[in-house]
């Protein structure tokens, strides 16, 4: 890909799943599935999710409450943490390559991440960080972290930008976004902000550093 980033961006703000942290949306659907659950593939998706996902995401619905409404969908027999580790099964990693290059942009830029997540992945997402990059490896990679689920708001809506960009004095023409999903994009260019709509196509490698 032959686009660069813009010279005159100061920040860069990183979603998780889908940019940095490694993810298969089908694993979570194929693991529904096979404990019996019906239809799950229209209830959730990377791009499709309402409801009880949206509540959950934006903190409204603990997790006990969550695993509650999904084993409505599920045989009597299911367990909450059988739940658990359907619900996880999308988690795969975050590559070594992509932490150092964020370790290397934070040198020339404000690094932060702002990502759409709940109650059960967070903790999971972070111990697998610790595991295989050292106890701590999110906090040393980003200058702040801000998850939905603890904000009680997510993307798309304008609100969660304009907080990140409130609390942290950013200047939104100055700012790159970067998110797999495109309304999130949209909700983000929508306040002005700088966006690069990260697909298949895209390689950070390239746009920062090609």
């Amino acid at each position: 890909m032959n686009q660069k980033v813009s010279k005159n961006i100061t920040a860069v703000i990183f979603d998780l799943g889908g940019v940095l942290f490694d993810i298969d949306y089908s694993l979570t659907q194929k693991a529904f599935i096979a404990l019996g659950a019906t239809d799950f593939q229209k209830q959730y998706s990377q791009q499709v999710q309402h409801g009880v996902f949206d509540e959950f995401e934006k903190g409204n619905i603990p997790p006990s409450g969550f695993r509650s409404e999904v084993l409505k969908w599920l045989p009597a027999h299911t367990t909450e943490a059988q739940v658990d580790k359907a619900w996880n099964a999308l988690l795969i990693g975050f590559p070594k390559e992509k932490v150092e290059l964020v370790k290397r942009l934070r040198n020339r830029y404000r690094v932060l991440l702002l990502s759409n997540t709940n109650h059960i992945h967070l903790p999971a997402v972070l111990q697998m960080m610790d595991e295989a990059h050292g106890s701590g490896a999110m906090q040393q990679m980003f200058e702040k972290e801000y998850y939905s689920c603890k904000m009680g708001m997510r993307k798309p809506d304008a609100e969660i930008f304009q907080h990140v960009i409130k609390e942290n004095k950013l200047d939104p023409s100055l700012t790159l976004f970067i998110d797999d999903i495109a309304h999130n994009v949209k909700g983000a260019d929508s306040i002005g902000i700088q966006t690069l709509h990260c697909t298949a196509e895209v390689s950070l490698f390239d746009y920062f550093e090609g």
